[in-house]
């Protein structure tokens, strides 16, 4: 499998996540890939880990989701982790046909087996989950890999980024990326504080992006105005379909909307040196000017009974209109003629 890493020479890359949203069934799981690819966007990511090597097996409070989470309320982790997986012997026909289809196609590992597991494919780069931001010896690992490097900073103070960003680059990463991420599921807009963005950019001297669980497609958006250089979003074929990621994830008709609404915020930015451009010419032309508005014959004065400020352009500019009044015209003028100091 390639390892090049293939960036959109303009915008965010635009990063769709499967996570759980195969559903227990791979031929689902390809399904999603063909309709991510139909949308445009540009890569693949899937997460690679089992219940045992994320979790341990066991009932307690501390091994269940808090009873009042919106989602998973009250389950166990390792219950979750199961049905949520995707197995590991799907990785290949994935990334296969994420790659086929000519879409970039990477995970998250969670552990060091995982990262191993990884690297028999020879993917391109790898992602940081946020609560794993604390895994600083996993963090090392990806990086000695040489390969690109995103971590997600959800859950992480900015101590916490500090010694993510020190350990990336301990093991040699000399390509990071950092996204600005609330690890709620569903995430408020109110919560995602996209002014991170430009705050982590300057303050480690790494490109920035999204990792974004909000419904929508708004804070992504604004996202890439700010500068986002890789925008992720989790994709089902279908909310009504459920599993444990739908209620947060966009449809394929809705990620095609994203990828399109991205690159329009990144053509948006423009120039700040830019003002009339040539897309305006012909709103140039039509801008106001002083027109005769009623027949004149020589010798009678300009005043507002004759001479108005009208659409379009052509006519003096209506900021003379003051020095025009009181002139005598010195030639006959027909309605519509554009005013000039030739005719006094």
């Amino acid at each position: 499998m390639p390892s090049t890493t293939t960036f959109p020479a303009r915008g965010p890359l635009i990063v769709a996540e499967i996570s759980g949203n195969h559903n227990g069934s791979l031929p689902r799981a390809l399904d999603i890939v063909r309709a991510i690819a139909d949308t445009g966007a540009h890569a693949v990511k899937i997460q690679t880990y089992t219940a045992d090597t994320i979790t341990l097996d066991v009932d307690s409070p501390a091994f269940r989701i808090s009873g009042g989470h919106e989602l998973w309320a009250s389950r166990r982790l390792y219950e979750l982790y199961e049905e949520a997986h995707t197995p590991w012997a799907w990785h290949e026909p994935i990334f296969s046909l994420a790659n086929d289809l000519g879409m970039m196609a990477f995970s998250t590992p969670f552990d060091e087996t995982a990262v191993d597991f990884l690297e028999t494919f020879d993917v391109p780069l790898y992602k940081i989950a946020s609560l794993e931001i604390v895994d600083l010896p996993l963090i090392k690992q990806t990086a000695q890999t040489g390969k690109p490097v995103i971590i997600s900073v959800g859950t992480g103070s900015i101590a916490e980024v500090a010694e993510a960003v020190a350990a990336a680059r301990d093991g040699g990463c000399t390509d990071l990326t950092l996204l600005a991420c609330t690890s709620s599921y569903p995430a408020q807009p109110d919560d995602a504080n996209l002014l991170r963005m430009p705050a982590m950019a300057e303050m480690f001297g790494v490109k920035v992006g999204l990792s974004d669980h909000t419904m929508g497609l708004g804070v992504s958006v604004a996202a890439a105005a700010l500068g986002a250089t890789v925008i992720e979003k989790h994709v089902t074929l279908s909310r009504a379909d459920g599993g444990v990621d739908s209620a947060f994830s966009l449809e394929p008709a809705e990620l095609a909307q994203l990828v399109e609404a991205c690159d329009a915020a990144v053509r948006a930015l423009g120039s700040a040196s830019a003002w009339a451009t040539s897309a305006e010419n012909e709103s140039l032309r039509l801008r106001p000017s002083l027109y005769v508005s009623e027949d004149v014959t020589a010798g009678e004065v300009a005043s507002p009974a004759n001479v108005r400020s009208v659409r379009p352009g052509g006519g003096l500019p209506p900021k003379e209109i003051d020095r025009v009044f009181g002139q005598t015209f010195t030639a006959d003028a027909p309605k519509g003629t554009p005013v000039s100091w030739d005719l006094f």
